[in-house]
């Protein structure tokens, strides 16, 4: 197994890099000791509409938010990429007029200082990928109506995140947001019930480029009291192009149903056992010129202690595995997910390899005075043929200096063995949001 050499060229070391973003943590809380309350609630008033009436309820607001981000990436046979874009996020939200309202939203990101890095669209291919090129464009513009009994209506550029994003999501992770030309229903007339339906016609992604298609997107879930919510799904994705459609032509115009259940219960006081249990079935569609079937499985199982005292709460810990099969050569695919959240930090598998993936991970996480940290192992194997792809190490260290303001540190470490090259990838966050 290839193994990765910490050479005298400003490559950080893990535990170095994790102890640096504590310590600066600390430092900040330590150093804010003057009263940002009064401050931040200056700022949300500001941004109510009806501006200084407070307790107006129906009223619009304009929302904003930054994200300053370092990036350095290390990928074996390709050198280093070092980039620290900036995106800021301006939008406003119309009062609501007879069950009518509308949103929109502007979106730019640009680097300040370190742009040597492939953004997709920069031309500068000598460098590993920083998927956040400088792009300026609207991020949401949508009309909505919720006039009917519990149900909610949109069309226009929107926002979707379906269950835990597996299959549909905003990859809120890159600095440029994926959303969805679309209409959606939701209604939540049944009890206990949500019934989501929507039909994309065109998704903005997060290197800012439009991919077409024609999808009906099915998701209907129930909240079991107590225990945890069961969902059933149906994604039907029809490309129009073959621009952006896959590995190969139209490889991502897929079909797939799935059953879902997740939750959490309470054990004895001050011990909850997690859960999930997920089958999806997928096979070829519409323009697809390979026809295949695979299978996708999701089966967690872990614990929540919320509460411990000497400055630590919520420990969790947790065993998944994940299963994307294969068929003729031809893998499960999840185009329209936040696929940075699932099979490594590193983003080795945003497209799942033609023999799919095992992925066998162990999560740690903790609240230590105010300061969340995790840290999380994967192994990952082909779904068939036995190769042993490698495996990564993965960590994340947050804290909220107050009510809207976030720093956040996080590292993740592929070691290949039978796929891709070694890569190590540390960001470092700053966040403003109102």
């Amino acid at each position: 197994m290839s193994k990765v050499r910490y050479k005298a060229r400003g490559r950080a070391r893990p535990g170095a890099v994790l102890s640096a973003v504590l310590v600066m943590n600390m430092a900040i809380a330590a150093s804010a000791n003057a009263d940002f309350d009064a401050f931040n609630e200056d700022v949300e008033n500001a941004l109510k509409g009806k501006w200084g009436d407070v307790t107006c309820i129906n009223c619009g607001k304009v929302n904003f938010n930054i994200r300053y981000r370092f990036e350095y990436v290390d990928q074996q046979g390709l050198g280093v990429a070092r980039g620290d874009p900036i995106r800021l996020r301006l939008g406003y939200l119309t009062p609501q007029l007879y069950g009518f309202r509308a949103f929109a939203e502007f979106e730019g990101n640009t680097p300040i200082f370190a742009d040597d890095y492939n953004s997709t669209r920069n031309g500068k291919r000598q460098f590993p990928v920083i998927a956040d090129p400088a792009v300026a464009e609207v991020n949401q513009l949508w009309i909505g109506y919720n006039g009917l009994l519990e149900t909610d209506i949109k069309a226009g550029r929107q926002r979707i995140n379906y269950n835990n994003q597996r299959f549909v999501g905003a990859v809120a992770w890159r600095q440029l947001e994926q959303t969805f030309d679309s209409a959606t229903i939701v209604n939540q007339t049944i009890g206990n019930t949500d019934f989501k339906f929507g039909f994309i016609w065109n998704v903005r992604n997060v290197t800012g480029r439009d991919v077409s298609m024609r999808s009906p997107i099915l998701n209907l879930s129930y909240d079991v009291l107590d225990y945890g919510k069961a969902t059933a799904y149906g994604y039907w994705l029809g490309y129009s192009s073959n621009f952006n459609s896959g590995p190969f032509p139209f490889a991502f115009s897929t079909q797939t149903y799935g059953l879902r259940f997740d939750g959490s219960t309470g054990i004895i006081d001050n011990l909850k056992a997690l859960y999930t249990a997920e089958y999806a079935y997928q096979k070829d569609y519409d323009k697809n010129p390979r026809s295949y079937h695979a299978n996708y499985f999701h089966l967690m199982g872990g614990f929540r202690i919320p509460e411990v005292g000497a400055g630590f709460s919520n420990i969790i810990g947790k065993v998944d595995w994940e299963y994307l099969g294969s068929k003729n050569n031809v893998a499960f695919q999840t185009p329209l997910g936040t696929n940075h959240a699932f099979q490594g930090w590193a983003d080795q598998f945003l497209v799942t390899p033609p023999q799919g993936v095992r992925d066998l991970y162990g999560t740690l996480g903790v609240m230590f005075y105010g300061v969340k940290m995790a840290a999380i192992y994967h192994q990952f194997d082909s779904a068939v043929g036995g190769r042993d792809y490698g495996h990564e190490i993965d960590a994340v260290i947050s804290k909220k200096l107050s009510k809207h303001y976030t720093l956040q540190g996080k590292y993740a470490q592929y070691y290949a063995r039978d796929f891709k090259t070694d890569t190590q990838k540390f960001w470092l966050s700053l966040i403003v949001g109102f």
